[in-house]
């Protein structure tokens, strides 16, 4: 069998298949685009912010399941391995909607890999494959690293006027952590 060598190209020499606009961004990240909601900008403007770092945490949780799902391994390892993959799913619908309040109130989603790793507060776990219990640890602290900023950010939603952000961040992110914590927990002995 022949020798095969993978030649890696460096994005240098790589031509740009996206030919950039001359426009430009048409909405610059950080920015509020004015959306008849009845709500103050400064609150629409608030809500943003802390749904973006929700929405970063969200997508570095829903990664961290996702790695965790490919990289079970133990005497559990199918109901673990179903579990992960099932939370990852949950988690990126949830990311969805996060994403989606941030444009209906103006904003501009954060989106972009290395853009959710600069703004994440969920510290960053190892390349490399982690027992059990060290997955299990290392998703209850991802929680429960949402779970307080989504209780102070729906307080301060609730206190500017915005009901609707308040409303998703109660109903949707802070019940689906709930729930996922208790069926990752109850794997601690």
């Amino acid at each position: 069998m022949p020798n095969s060598t993978i030649t890696k190209i460096s994005p240098t020499h790589l031509q740009s298949p996206v030919i950039p606009s001359p426009r430009g961004e048409t909405q610059a990240y950080g920015t509020l685009r004015r959306h008849p909601l009845a709500l103050d900008a400064n609150a629409a403007a608030a809500s943003v912010d802390n749904l973006n770092q929700l929405l970063a945490d969200t997508l570095t949780l829903a990664a961290l399941y996702k790695k965790h799902h490919w990289q079970a391994s133990g005497p559990n390892f199918y109901s673990i391995h179903l579990l992960f993959d099932k939370h990852f799913e949950e988690q990126s619908s949830l990311s969805d909607l996060l994403a989606e309040r941030v444009q209906t109130l103006g904003g501009v989603s954060i989106a972009m890999a290395h853009d959710i790793a600069e703004f994440t507060m969920i510290p960053r776990c190892p390349k490399g494959r982690e027992d059990t219990e060290n997955q299990i640890k290392r998703l209850l602290h991802a929680h429960e690293v949402i779970l307080l900023e989504a209780r102070a950010m729906a307080n301060e939603a609730a206190e500017h006027g915005d009901t609707g952000t308040n409303d998703m961040i109660v109903s949707n992110l802070i019940r689906l952590n709930e729930t996922q914590v208790w069926f990752v927990a109850e794997h601690i002995q």
